[in-house]
């Protein structure tokens, strides 16, 4: 009786791999390409100008710390940076409110559930100088339909809203609000539509109610999508630009100038890009460590 010998597959021989890797590798490298061309040369050129006087025209020419040390003295710097965290401070939570809010509401067997989904959508769709046009006429202190409504309830003087100091920077949160909410809340709805239905059956089975089904279930299921959400949300907080720059351009006065709009007056308007450089590098630093700090928190509570 003869013995069969079982013959081991044989691992992949080295032009086979060379071929495995070289397939990859035409997969990734023109989005990489893009990535390098676009964002990492431009970033590494950025991080250099930052140390540098330039007007667009001739050569940078080096100055080390100057521009660090213009800027802990430049009050309209500390003004830009403090509207920022105002701003961050109230979008941030106020969004994800909203948006899991509506996510909730939305996620229910409702006639005519996808349609209001699409309306909740549509405002982060839709063009950022239409927004910002319709929004102005709504928010006008002696014609707009907001003030003309608090004057019917009783309330005699209605804020003046993008003509105030004051109420500016409220009336774009409400409005970055309005327009960022649907967005995210699609990104809950994911969240909602992932977490097993067994788990609130069996909650009510034990007794829980929908505020304690909320606490218990939803939240703790929603936490990937949340941690996610919020970083965005902090990202996109921290370098708020275009809604501004079209309703208010900063006004009045400095009250809604941002870093954003403070790197785009100082490069393009006064032309000079070594010191809005160095803006630009403090903007992404603090992005990066806040976001840094979040990752942080988050892992220590998954633990």
């Amino acid at each position: 009786m003869s013995a069969t010998t079982i013959e081991r597959p044989r691992a992949p021989g080295r032009r086979l791999r060379r071929r495995r890797a070289l397939v990859g590798w035409t997969f990734i490298l023109p989005n990489f390409l893009g990535f390098a061309t676009f964002t990492l040369v431009p970033v590494l050129i950025l991080m250099y100008l930052g140390f540098t006087s330039w007007n667009a025209f001739g050569a940078a020419e080096f100055t080390g710390l100057e521009n660090y040390q213009r800027l802990l003295a430049d009050s309209t710097f500390h003004t830009a940076l403090l509207n920022t965290l105002y701003y961050a401070v109230f979008h941030i939570p106020l969004t994800l409110g909203a948006a899991l809010g509506l996510a909730v509401l939305l996620n229910q067997k409702l006639r005519g559930v996808a349609f209001f989904r699409t309306v909740a959508f549509f405002p982060y769709i839709t063009s950022i100088v239409a927004i910002a046009v319709v929004w102005n006429m709504l928010f006008s202190p002696e014609a707009g339909p907001v003030n003309q409504f608090l004057e019917a309830i009783g309330i005699a003087n209605p804020p003046g809203w993008t003509t105030s100091t004051d109420w500016a920077m409220p009336a774009i949160i409400l409005v970055s609000i309005w327009r960022d909410m649907g967005y995210y809340m699609l990104l809950f709805l994911a969240g909602l539509q992932a977490i097993p239905s067994e788990l609130y059956e069996a909650a009510r089975i034990d007794g829980a109610n929908a505020w304690q089904r909320f606490r218990n279930v939803t939240m703790p299921g929603l936490r990937p999508t949340t941690f996610f959400v919020t970083v965005m949300l902090t990202i996109g907080s921290f370098k708020v630009f275009d809604l501004i720059l079209v309703m208010t351009n900063g006004g009045p006065g400095t009250a809604t100038l941002v870093l954003s709009q403070y790197i785009y007056d100082t490069g393009f308007v006064e032309r000079d890009f070594g010191y809005a450089s160095t803006v630009a590098i403090v903007l992404f630093l603090i992005c990066i460590g806040v976001t840094v700090l979040q990752f942080l928190v988050n892992k220590r509570r998954d633990r």
